[in-house]
């Protein structure tokens, strides 16, 4: 029992250290590296579910500042391999904030109207507004993994030939970081989170889907043809990641082997995120000070 309780208080006074998930603007980075299952500074999960809650309401807190001050706008980026907890993660950690503050898109196979269009724009059109947090479940990167696992998709949108070329991968990087670069100049905070799923979990979870009713729903046959892609998978993921990330719109790569931590992880990421902001309630004016003090009066005396 006393070694029980000590856990717990170790749990309750530990941080995880998100830095060491950033991937760094300059330098080497290798996926490879990157172990899946650490849970480091925790051993087991004992304690979890309360430390998760206790973060979460610290988020509701800071997401309601953001909104009140309406000057910054948020944007999570969350990109997986299928199976890796991205619904997870997102339901636990945030679509527990104020509706008002939070706007989640899922993004799916491109519709023919999107496919007409360049391939940041369905997702552009989609960012917050000042004082709002978005959560992209996928974005625009899927443009330069999907697509470049899966060429023909490229085909279906009809470029002319010459955007078409042996360069167009280093091109969208280029024209990713333009964009990111664009908004953080314009009050969008952005971080982009990979969930960093092993294979061999993946599979786990995918027969769990198949043995358990109300979750086959989730589970389609495609998923086994893209896990035949694994490695080209994680080739596009690490260039990708490496091309893209920078120090106004870094990005984390969050074990995903083990779900409780996952959602830890992504809390951290996301309070360090609004507490850089020094979010504060507006201060009235000494006229609006004057205002309410006149309708708390008339409150009080008449019915």
């Amino acid at each position: 029992m006393v070694a029980v309780l000590q856990n717990l208080i170790n749990v309750a006074k530990s941080v995880i250290d998100t830095s060491r998930f950033r991937i760094p603007s300059r330098g080497k980075f290798s996926l490879e590296h990157r172990d899946p299952t650490d849970t480091a500074p925790f051993e087991t999960s004992d304690g979890a579910r309360k430390l998760l809650a206790k973060r979460v309401h610290q988020l509701v807190d800071l997401a309601d500042r953001l909104y009140a001050q309406s000057r910054w706008s948020v944007l999570f980026i969350f990109q997986a391999m299928d199976g890796a907890g991205k619904d997870s993660a997102i339901k636990h950690v945030l679509r527990g904030l104020d509706p008002k503050a939070t706007q989640v898109y899922s993004f799916k196979t491109p519709s023919q109207e999107e496919l007409k269009h360049d391939f940041m724009w369905r997702c552009l059109k989609s960012l917050p507004e000042r004082g709002r947090i978005g959560i992209f479940n996928r974005s625009y990167y899927e443009e330069v993994l999907v697509s470049r696992v899966h060429p023909k998709m490229i085909e279906q949108r009809q470029l002319p030939p010459c955007c078409v070329g042996p360069h167009i991968w280093r091109d969208r990087f280029e024209d990713i970081r333009a964009i990111e670069r664009y908004l953080t100049r314009n009050g969008t905070v952005i971080r982009k989170i990979f969930l960093n799923v092993s294979k061999t979990e993946q599979r786990r979870r995918f027969l769990m889907r198949l043995h358990n009713p109300d979750k086959r729903w989730k589970f389609s046959l495609n998923d086994i043809n893209e896990r035949l892609r694994w490695k080209e998978y994680m080739a596009a993921y690490e260039e990708a990641l490496h091309a893209t990330t920078s120090a106004e719109a870094p990005w984390y790569v969050v074990p995903a082997d083990n779900k409780w931590f996952t959602r830890l992880a992504v809390a951290s990421i996301a309070l360090e995120t609004l507490e850089s902001l020094n979010l504060k309630v507006p201060t009235l004016s000494h006229h609006d000070v004057r205002a309410l003090n006149n309708a708390r009066r008339r409150l009080r005396f008449k019915k």
